[in-house]
């Protein structure tokens, strides 16, 4: 076991552990899972719009769809943001804030699309979050 300082004051020593897992099998990991947050959070998209297109019709469910794209966008922007951190950021930037101010700006303005039906859709990116959770959750209480 291995003693780290910490930087913030609210803890004065992280503990870490020794670990079989290679830096490079770590980063593998932390690759898939982005891809697979990406296709989770397009895949929910498409299901949850067809069925949005079923029960509320085409203009609402046209707002959903861009609502999950402009998701999908922050999300991968918020992925390239941490494959930054520690090598030429110290901290996470905004710029990807301006997706969802430029997505609800664009429903507000055009008559074809709704703001709060694109705004549940940029929000689709949470479930592909939540679902990775419940899984490696769920996996770990069937691994005691």
């Amino acid at each position: 076991m291995k003693i780290i300082p910490a930087k913030n004051s609210a803890a004065s020593q992280t503990v870490v552990e020794n670990s079989s897992v290679s830096v490079t099998d770590a980063l593998e990991e932390y690759n898939r899972l982005k891809r697979k947050l990406l296709m989770l959070t397009l895949a929910s998209g498409l299901i949850i719009g067809l069925v949005v297109w079923c029960v509320y019709g085409q203009k609402i469910a046209l707002s959903y769809f861009i609502g999950t794209l402009f998701g999908a966008i922050y999300l991968r922007m918020l992925a390239k943001g941490v494959d930054r951190l520690g090598k030429q950021s110290k901290r996470l930037g905004y710029a990807r804030f301006a997706v969802f101010v430029i997505l609800i700006a664009i429903a507000a303005k055009s008559e074809q699309l709704q703001v709060l039906p694109a705004f549940f859709g940029f929000m689709t990116y949470k479930v592909a979050v939540i679902a990775i959770l419940a899984q490696d959750l769920t996996s770990k209480s069937d691994s005691r």
